[in-house]
């Protein structure tokens, strides 16, 4: 009985190895299967022609410049504009009542430009330009 199973474990490696081999074998058949890319020759861009005095007389034409649309001013432009022209210097009240601006918006401005230092608080509550 030992030698039948020697006999069949030499069969069965035999049997192993050449299976093997045509598994490897079909792995580079399928490379080799691969199509390959063709190589375009690129052609040459097609050569401009000279430009011809008729093209160079219209470029010489200038368009006529568009006039650009005056910007509204800004609330906080609307305010510096009004502080600027009073000499003694305004107070929010006043400033409320020339703008037509709610209070709070106008303190909020009155803030942001003097931390700015574009404006100065001549006495409580009265401001000037910088």
């Amino acid at each position: 009985m030992a030698t039948k199973k020697k006999a069949s474990a030499k069969k069965a490696t035999a049997k192993k190895a050449p299976a093997k081999k045509k598994a490897a074998a079909k792995k580079t058949v399928m490379k080799k299967a691969a199509p390959k890319k063709k190589v375009t020759a690129k052609k040459s861009a097609p050569k401009k022609k000279p430009a011809t005095r008729k093209a160079a007389a219209k470029k010489a034409v200038k368009k006529p410049s568009v006039k650009k649309k005056a910007t509204a001013l800004t609330a906080t432009d609307q305010v510096l504009k009004i502080i600027k022209r009073s000499k003694k210097g305004i107070d929010v009240p006043t400033l409320v009542k020339k703008t037509g601006f709610p209070d709070k918006k106008v303190r909020d401005i009155i803030f942001r430009t003097f931390v700015q230092k574009k404006i100065k608080r001549v006495s409580m509550g009265v401001y000037v330009a910088a």
